[in-house]
This record gives structure tokens, sequence and C-alpha cells, in this order.
């Protein structure tokens, strides 16, 4: 019986690091996810003539910019060496610490820009080509978007290194990066999900949203920026010293 829980051992503790990697991962997700101007543009195009394809192009170029992200990422970190149980590296404690500073740095310019009060949020002006817009171009605008708008770059960035600081195997990291991924895409998804399953019925209460997130854009970012730079410090803190 001894024999068997050590066995077994090796096998618990790789789930256990797994779940370390998603966990860890799961925040900066939910910040990528809660990104008011790629699901205010995806509302726009749902309500356009080419809606059925044009949408699913977005998500689609959505988890593709994520996906290299977190591919260059997980590839440059390489496997991680075997430090006996010392902690994560040392070179994700100071990426950790540079991310978070940054984050909290885009958390007040964006405080700073938000519109005072009966001033009009204003949007990006390729919003107002979004009736034009064919599937290519709508991937290729969500590919820009989750890929190299700076907070969803430091976002991805971030929560690829969380993972590949664990020092699993390049598989594993590949299936956490995955759920990231997953999670990270819910909220341009939705508005898509909602329109497929209520049809016109749904424009209603995607126009409230669009309406709430245009004018609360610059408040929501700020806010989740400034959390979780604010917990990438602490945990580059926690590596480091």
């Amino acid at each position: 019986m001894p024999e068997r829980r050590n066995a077994g051992a090796p096998a618990a503790d790789e789930e256990d690091v797994m779940g370390e990697a998603i966990g860890g991962s799961l925040a900066t997700a939910v910040g990528v996810a809660l990104s008011p101007v790629p699901i205010i543009a995806v509302i726009l195009m749902l309500t356009t003539p080419r809606a059925r394809t044009n949408g699913p192009a977005f998500v689609a170029g959505w988890l593709a910019g994520l996906a290299a992200v977190g591919a260059l990422v997980l590839l440059l970190s390489g496997p991680a060496p075997d430090t006996d149980g010392a902690g994560p590296p040392a070179w994700a404690g100071w990426l950790k610490l540079v991310l978070g500073l940054l984050l909290m740095l885009l958390a007040g310019w964006q405080f700073r820009g938000r519109p005072q009060r009966g001033e009009a949020a204003a949007m990006p002006g390729w919003m107002n080509a979004i009736d034009g817009f064919g599937a290519l171009k709508s991937f290729g605008v969500a590919a820009a978007l989750s890929a190299v708008n700076p907070k969803n770059l430091l976002l991805a960035v971030a929560g690829a290194t969380a993972i590949a600081q664990t020092g699993i195997p390049g598989g594993q990291q590949a299936a956490a990066y995955g759920i990231f991924m997953v999670v990270g895409t819910l909220g341009v998804a939705a508005p898509l999900v909602l329109y497929f399953a209520m049809g016109d019925r749904s424009a209603d209460l995607l126009g409230r949203l669009k309406d709430w997130m245009s004018s609360h854009n610059a408040v929501i970012m700020s806010v989740l920026c400034l959390v979780i730079g604010a917990q990438l410090v602490g945990d580059a803190a926690g590596i480091l010293w």
C-alpha cells in the first residue's frame, strides 16, 4: 500500500500544478473577457446585414490573436528548469512586475481620459465603418484587438507567464492556455450566442448592453487594469523577495 501511494503521488502533483496554472491565469482571462470596445464592436456587427458571417469571424479572429500571443510567450519561456521546489523562476517575477506596473499606468491613463458628466464617450473611428466590413476584415480587426491592443496584450502575456512559470510540460501548458482563451473569449462570444439564440428579440438587450458599456468603458478598463496590475505586482514581490 505505501508503494501505491508513492507511485500515485507524481500524478497528483501534476494535477495540482495544472490546477495552479489554470487558477493563476484565470483573473487575467476574466480581464481579457471584460473588454468593452470589442464587445461593442461585435454588437454593432450583429446589426449589419452580414451579421451571420461577420460575428463568427470576429470571434474566430479574437481567438487567433490570443493564440498567437500565448504561443509566442510559451515558446520563448521554454521548459522551466528543475528548481526542486524552490518556486517560480526569477524571470517570471520580473516580467510580472513590469506587466503589473504597466497595467497600473494604463489604469491611470484610462481614468484620466474618461468622459466628464454629460459628455458622450468617444469610440474608435473604425467603428463607423463596421457596416462595410466583410468576414476577413472582421477577423483581422478582432485579432488586432486581442493581440495588439495594449491592455489585452499585457493581460494575455501575464496569463501565459502564469502558466509557463509552473514548469508543467508543453502539452499541459497549451491545455491551460486553451482554457485561458475560452474564458477570455466569453465577453465577445456572449452577444453572438444571444443573437443566434434569440434572433431579432436580442436587439433591445444588446442595444442596452452596448450603451452601458460605451458610457462606462473608461471606468471599467481603469478598474480592471488597476486590480489586475496590483495583483501582478504582489505576485512578483512574492517571487522575487
